[in-house]
């Protein structure tokens, strides 16, 4: 009898449930609404040879690509936490840190997402895109995104 009262016991308190139909309890995760660019550092030369510079509706962020050897990189523009489900600009210029020539420059609209770091009930609530930045298309998806060579 004992065995069969603490085998749903357990099984409730390795699963997060709640005996009493409650909720699981919120984690602690922290996040950010944002836009973020992904990239695989190989793709723009050797070591650190272009700067990446995201634009998301007037406030900028800037970056060198990275080591080659990394398997990515990546850069964010913060958003106000309330932005909600807007569509915001994103522009990209990548250019080379050597000569200052402009190497990739695009640029669109962005469809912010909801996200829930902590689960659906819990807050944070925070709105983010992500692009890969691609050496010859400029801002596409990330789908598919290898970040291993």
């Amino acid at each position: 009898m004992r065995r069969a009262l603490l085998t749903p016991l357990l099984a409730a308190a390795l699963t997060g449930c709640s005996l009493l139909g409650q909720d699981t309890p919120c984690t602690k995760a922290d996040a950010d609404s944002q836009v973020s660019a992904v990239w695989r550092p190989a793709d723009f030369g050797g070591r650190d040879a272009a700067r990446i510079r995201l634009c998301v509706d007037g406030t900028c962020e800037e970056r060198t690509s990275g080591s080659p050897d990394d398997p990515f990189a990546s850069l964010s523009v913060r958003l106000p936490d309330d932005i909600g489900a807007s569509t915001v600009p994103v522009r990209l210029t990548v250019t080379s840190a050597k000569s200052g020539d402009t190497v990739v420059e695009d640029s669109t609209r962005a469809r912010l997402t909801e996200q829930h770091p902590n689960g659906t009930s819990c807050p944070p609530v925070v709105w983010t895109a992500t692009f890969r930045a691609h050496p010859d298309k400029g801002l596409t998806s990330p789908e598919g995104m290898k970040l291993q060579g």
